[in-house]
């Protein structure tokens, strides 16, 4: 029997970061940066103003207030992204957009709000220091000024700053592209009809989803039966497009089950059963290269095993360097016996917070595998291997599933 340390050693040594790729921003978004990305230019480029009103040298408006404006000549208008050559003479106001360049011998910009917004002449009624609604060459970010290290993951606001310093393509790992296969004669889709005997295909919706917050692309196959032609041909059909393949059930030693006798000849794959609860026989290896991962069928023990072994697998895949999910301390607020010699995973609810400790309660009974209380969990508290009997009060390290 493997122990869970030993499985997700076997697990993530098949895996590796995938060949980065160069990519048009919007194809980038969800990845993780496989390069420094340098700014090659100032931002912003020039002066700007910082708001529309009126592009003035401070000198001339230090004793303007509301009971006394000071009077100024407007001599031009600049909008925003008008690059001519403008330069404020003294005693003179220029009209100016929000993000327009500020002209030669103009240092601040009076708002709109402290003026009469007037068109030859402009009264203004506030003072501005110098530099004051001003957006300063370089502020935001200094040529050769690396803005974004490898390993960053892009969002939207990376891609703002992307798009900002002029680059239309990064390079990144990509997304990896994860088949998931249901196996079992009695699986039928949700929305289907349901005779005697049918099982709805948990699984599948529910490890497509978990792929997807992976940062994987999941592709979900319609359950194929107990039935090795059938499975053997599915897996080689869906090799053209996978990164990794998941199959789940069809790994209990019952007659009709079919993975072993598929995956025997077609790869390099081990059966181990793994000294986990909830938890049973895991498979894992590669098919022509392919790194294939083999859950159970029930829906609990596959998310489990999930979580465990295959969302560490993605994310390194995807270049993360972080890998496991975030874990707190928490207080036990009960207790219960947990198997011996296995490292015990149990859906609780966290409550609490940083300055305050957190407390966890099993959202179902320890050992059971209800739906139910997964749904309702947000993290799972783990029993180490040697821990057998747990009180309320005990404290367990918790994996947070919603951060």
């Amino acid at each position: 029997m493997r122990t869970v340390a030993e499985h997700l050693a076997a697990c993530l040594e098949i895996a590796r970061a995938a060949a980065p790729l160069d990519v048009v921003l919007l194809d980038a978004v969800g990845c993780v940066l496989a390069e420094d990305v340098v700014a090659d230019l100032d931002l912003p480029a020039v002066d700007l103003a910082g708001l529309d009103g009126y592009a003035v040298a401070a000198a001339d408006v230090a004793d303007a207030a509301a009971g006394s404006p000071v009077t100024l000549e407007v001599m031009d208008a600049v909008r925003a992204g008008d690059m001519r050559p403008t330069r404020l003479v003294p005693g003179a106001a220029i009209l100016i957009d929000s993000g327009a360049p500020l002209p030669l011998g103009a240092d601040a910009v009076v708002p709109w709000a402290d003026t009469d917004r007037g068109e030859s002449r402009v009264q203004v009624r506030a003072m501005v220091t110098a530099g004051e609604n001003v957006r300063r060459r370089a502020e935001d970010v200094q040529a050769g000024t690396t803005v974004l290290p490898q390993g960053s993951r892009i969002s939207a606001r990376q891609i703002a700053l992307l798009a900002g310093i002029g680059r239309h393509r990064v390079k990144v790992h990509p997304a990896p592209r994860v088949v998931i296969i249901s196996v079992g004669d009695e699986l039928v889709e949700p929305d289907g009809a349901r005779e005697a005997g049918d099982v709805f295909d948990a699984n599948g919706h529910a490890l497509a989803c978990a792929v997807t917050d992976a940062g994987g692309q999941a592709f979900r196959v319609a359950a194929v039966p107990d039935e090795l032609g059938a499975l053997a041909e599915t897996i080689e059909d869906q090799l053209v497009r996978a990164d990794v393949l998941i199959t789940t059930g069809g790994l209990s030693v019952g007659q009709g089950d079919t993975v072993k006798d598929v995956l025997t000849p077609l790869g390099t794959v081990r059966f181990d059963s793994v000294a986990m609860s909830p938890g049973r026989q895991l498979g894992v290896g590669t098919i022509e290269g392919t790194p294939i991962f083999c859950l159970p069928g029930d829906p609990v023990s596959a998310q489990i095993a999930f979580e465990t072994f295959i969302r560490p697998v993605l994310r390194q895949i995807a270049g993360w360097q972080d890998l496991h999910r975030a874990s707190v301390p928490a207080t036990l607020a009960s207790g219960w016996h947990s198997p011996a010699r296995k490292r015990q995973f149990v859906p609780v609810h966290l409550s609490g917070s940083p300055a305050r400790g957190y407390t966890a309660e099993p959202t179902g009974r320890p050992g059971s595998t209800r739906l139910l209380a997964l749904a309702q969990a947000n993290a799972i508290a783990v029993v180490p291997e040697d821990t057998q009997t747990i009180v309320a009060g005990d404290t367990l390290y918790c994996l947070l599933l919603d951060a």
